[in-house]
């Protein structure tokens, strides 16, 4: 029993290190690509840099119906290596003349291949415990979002610094991140699965996670929650400069980064706030997190806003970690793990395309940022209210 326990526990040490060092790196590059593009001699290269995060979005979007197989289909370990082997060479393009856009768009590749095992191998690592895959899900995503954090920051400070030396520090992250991926013990895949096939399939099993009511809400959720985070440090970036004229960079992100901590809050508190037998309980969170955003928008003083953003935090881990677990739990058995995490990477990323379209569209047509904000809230909130209405069924199914 202690030989099983200790291989566990090294196998998540090992997965949480790993997500850590690779999601550093992802966020720290992209910074890094800014600098690129600035010692280019790009006009603008903030604008540029929009060109660059939709080809690293619309990656997951497109390559959907078949990582999820491919992670299946594969030992999760060795998975998690190509993942990290394609974000190196992503990177490494870099030193070269080759699109920097394109060049994130090879790591973005490198991250959906990377996604569906890192989720999918928790599954494998703790079993038929639910508590422990629990308390496993708020780890990683308390490691991957305090890699958010350092990673933004590393990656800002290295770029001012030089270019060539942030690619070289993410090139040797990523390494670092697949020497640790051995140490993973995982079942092996299953080679009988066919691409073409899953291709064909990936949409049918969409509608099967979709028809479950508890995958459903997990979906809905976690879409609807990644939607308005992905818009809200757009936003809030905007807004914190026009209403409490903070104009200086490094305060700005630091300010946003504040949400980052809270969700590492949430996470952590989750397991003694929410029990996993009542996850549909997580939506009164989402409410929640409501009132604490339109509160944010009151120009009130910059300690409230960054207490407040803390607290947008710190509720939207307790929303979410809880639909992580279930959806997890339920797609293995319905579909897979890995074509769980693919085709939930498929439906936040639309969702998060869909939110920050719909922000840019309502600020190019003249509404003020306060008022774009509040009503991407308000989207929000309508899908937690329909989260809300599904709450009866899913206690009868509890």
């Amino acid at each position: 029993m202690n030989r099983i326990s200790s291989s566990v526990s090294r196998s998540l040490r090992s997965l949480y290190v790993s997500q850590f060092l690779s999601a550093f790196a992802d966020n720290a590059v992209f910074f890094v690509i800014l600098g690129v593009l600035s010692a280019r001699g790009s006009a603008n290269p903030e604008e540029g840099m929009l060109g660059v995060q939709l080809g690293f979005l619309l990656a997951y979007v497109v390559l959907a119906p078949f990582v999820g197989t491919f992670a299946d289909k594969n030992r999760k370990s060795r998975v998690l290596l190509i993942g990290n082997l394609l974000k190196t060479a992503g990177t490494l393009l870099l030193f070269t003349s080759f699109p920097p856009a394109a060049a994130y768009a090879l790591v973005g590749v490198g991250a959906v291949v990377f996604s569906p095992a890192k989720y999918g191998v928790l599954t494998d690592i703790t079993g038929e415990d639910k508590a422990q895959l629990y308390r496993a899900n708020g780890n990683l995503e308390s490691y991957t979002i305090l890699a958010i954090l350092l990673g933004t920051v590393a990656g800002g400070w290295l770029a001012s610094l030089a270019p060539a030396l942030g690619i070289t520090v993410c090139v040797l992250l990523y390494l670092a991140s697949s020497v640790l991926t051995p140490l993973i013990s995982c079942r092996e895949g299953n080679p009988e699965l066919r691409y073409g096939a899953s291709a064909a399939s990936f949409f049918r099993e969409v509608r099967i996670l979709f028809a479950e009511p508890k995958s459903r809400f997990s979906l809905v959720g976690t879409s609807a929650f990644w939607m308005t985070s992905s818009v809200l440090r757009i936003t809030f970036l905007i807004w914190i400069a026009q209403y409490l004229g903070v104009q200086n960079q490094l305060l700005q992100s630091g300010i946003i980064g504040t949400t980052g901590v809270g969700i590492v809050i949430g996470a952590l508190l989750t397991p003694r706030l929410v029990r996993i037998e009542k996850f549909y309980r997580a939506y009164l969170f989402g409410f929640l997190m409501l009132a604490a955003i339109l509160l944010a928008l009151l120009p009130v003083h910059l300690v409230l806003t960054i207490i407040l953003l803390l607290l947008i935090g710190t509720l939207g881990g307790l929303f979410i970690i809880p639909m992580n677990t279930v959806l997890q739990d339920q797609g293995k058995d319905l579909v897979g793990s890995g074509k769980t995490i693919a085709i939930q990477n498929f439906s936040e990323n639309l969702f998060m395309i869909g939110g920050v379209g719909l922000a840019k569209l309502l600020i190019a047509g003249g509404l003020n940022v306060s008022l774009t904000t509040a009503g991407i809230a308000l989207v929000f909130g309508a899908l937690v209210w329909y989260l809300k209405g599904m709450v009866p069924r899913l206690k009868q199914a509890v």
